[in-house]
């Protein structure tokens, strides 16, 4: 099934605490099974409902998918974009500084952990998952949060710390670079890596980033 882009999760009126009720239940149970082990009926029993009322609020599983993903992805995006604000607005040493932006970026693994748990099910079952769901998810996640780190690394470069043409894809080298090793070797945090292991990968990852794009280099 394929969901508009345009209109994707319909509202309807009653209770927002019903709603946010529904929401919250199926972000644990898509978290726990996944997408092909889930039902309608799984997530009404989870917040202890009927499927009328589930239906009420959102026609159908792929509906309900949709709004637990963009919810969950604005969350964390909203939270990266606050981790760049922070570590970016003044650079005193930039090699710890930006090892301390990649520690902090690695956060929302521990703190969104089931919204990780629905992108690990996701690798899983792509194949089957409806049609435009996975592009909606990077457009509201992934994609927001890489438009904002650059913006910030933009004003480093223009204080001549950083040298490169195009701040998009300097912020998703940074995201591969700094926390990448430490997403693929974690499973998306749900194998934690001890402190030492993290750090030595981000420290890795920054002296790389910035190898790559020191004013001079060709980045």
């Amino acid at each position: 099934m394929a969901i508009s882009q345009t209109n994707p999760v319909p509202v309807q009126a009653g209770s927002a605490e019903e709603r946010t009720d529904i929401v919250r239940a199926a972000r644990a149970v898509f978290a726990r099974e996944g997408w092909t082990h889930t039902s309608v009926l799984d997530i009404a029993l989870e917040c202890g409902r009927d499927e009328a009322a589930v239906t009420h609020y959102f026609k159908d599983k792929e509906h309900l998918l949709l709004a637990v993903l963009l919810e969950g992805a604005a969350a964390v995006a909203a939270s990266l974009t606050t981790i760049a604000e922070e570590h970016l607005a003044e650079i005193d040493d930039l090699d710890k500084d930006l090892v301390e932006l990649g520690r902090a970026w690695l956060t929302p693994l521990t703190v969104f952990p089931e919204h990780f748990a629905i992108v690990r099910h996701l690798a899983a079952e792509i194949t089957s998952w409806p049609a435009g769901v996975v592009e909606m998810w990077r457009t509201a996640g992934p994609r927001q949060a890489n438009r904002e780190l650059a913006r910030r690394l933009a004003r480093v470069a223009e204080r001549g710390l950083l040298s490169f043409e195009d701040p998009e894809r300097a912020a998703e080298r940074f995201i591969q670079l700094v926390a990448g090793g430490v997403v693929q070797a974690s499973f998306h945090g749900a194998l934690p890596l001890p402190d030492f292991e993290r750090d030595a990968l981000v420290t890795a990852g920054v002296a790389d980033f910035i190898r790559l794009y020191r004013p001079g280099a060709e980045g």
